[in-house]
């Protein structure tokens, strides 16, 4: 009977986790170490109430923590990769965030250099993954599988242009889809 209420817990939170994940992916809600604040509240009352141990509590925060979206992890450092992009182009902040309003992507801003800029940011983004595996936020597979491709994905993003439909509403993309342009710039 314990297990069975164990496994239905473990369920609830897990599902609980992939619907925060999901609706969370647009919006940074300041969740810990990629575990919802819900799933965070709710754990501990389970714990209180006997329905789950400490320790199972624990273990869940980790499962969780690990089955974060790596996406999430790799874009919180977007004003390196706008430093990136600065530097390689020779431009400054203030001209990428114009041209980014002018609806220019950025192998237009990039011109002749633009293979340079692609070069840069795969190097950038390998850097990254390489770093996450080295923390232990990826695995060796993992990383393996974000690498893939990586050069098709970052030319894509090179080429595209801010406000184009990559499967959302229009400029701001307030639907679904991925942003494919250069990182906003406050």
């Amino acid at each position: 009977m314990n297990k069975k209420i164990i496994a239905v817990a473990m369920a609830a939170a897990l599902s609980i986790g992939t619907i925060a994940s999901v609706s969370s992916a647009h919006a940074n809600r300041g969740d810990s170490k990629g575990v919802s604040s819900r799933i965070a509240t709710i754990l501990p009352g389970l714990v209180a109430n006997g329905t789950l141990t400490q320790a199972q509590s624990d273990a869940i925060t980790a499962a969780l923590a690990r089955a974060a979206p790596i996406k999430s992890m790799l874009r919180k450092n977007l004003g390196a990769m706008e430093a990136v992009i600065t530097s390689t182009l020779g431009i400054t902040a203030a001209d990428l965030q114009a041209a980014h309003v002018a609806g220019k992507s950025l192998a237009t801003l990039a011109g002749d250099k633009k293979a340079a800029l692609i070069t840069a940011l795969v190097n950038f983004k390998t850097t990254e993954i390489d770093a996450a595996v080295t923390t232990g936020k990826l695995t060796a597979a993992q990383a393996t599988a974000m690498k893939s491709g990586l050069t098709a994905r970052v030319t894509a993003m090179v080429e595209s242009v801010p406000g184009s439909k990559h499967g959302g509403m229009g400029k701001d993309r307030m639907g679904k889809g991925k942003k494919m342009h250069s990182p906003s710039i406050s």
